[in-house]
């Protein structure tokens, strides 16, 4: 499900690969802060023809980031109606997830850049992932990459 390429005290990325196709995968890398209550890294997406990077996403050492968000996700993992869904307050990147049965989770991660104009790019991979321990990993490890277990930030 996930990868990380560093020693345990430097997540310098995760791979968040889908169950069904490996080739499809998504990668948070180049993580740096900005403040104490910030940090910026990229993401890319990758699947067959296709590789997108987008720079410089925003992580607020807030509630609202992606990290709660994953671990409410897990909590549920007998399932939801409907689709839930996440982005950053720039909203250069959403997270939309939808339940299966079987217990199988569809995470679809898009990649927006907000600071170019209306209508230059935009793209989408879908990774599966287990409702259960899957999703509680993939939790951890987002909040480990971020540097945000425990109120530390790096």
């Amino acid at each position: 499900m996930s990868s990380r390429d560093a020693a345990p005290d430097e997540p310098a990325e995760l791979t968040v690969r889908c169950q069904d196709d490996r080739a499809v995968s998504v990668k948070f890398c180049d993580l740096f802060d900005e403040d104490e209550d910030c940090v910026h890294y990229a993401i890319e997406a990758c699947a067959a023809g296709l590789n997108a990077r987008l720079d410089g996403v925003a992580a607020w050492n807030w509630s609202a980031d992606l990290a709660p968000f994953l671990e409410k996700l897990s909590e549920d993992f007998r399932g939801w109606e409907g689709e839930r869904v996440w982005q950053t307050n720039d909203r250069d990147l959403t997270v939309r997830v939808v339940f299966r049965s079987g217990g199988h989770v569809g995470l679809t991660w898009t990649l927006r850049p907000w600071r170019m104009s209306v209508g230059s790019w935009e793209a989408s991979v879908t990774t599966w992932l287990e409702a259960g321990e899957q999703m509680s990993t993939l939790a951890a490890d987002v909040r480990h990459f971020l540097g945000q277990e425990a109120g530390h930030r790096r």
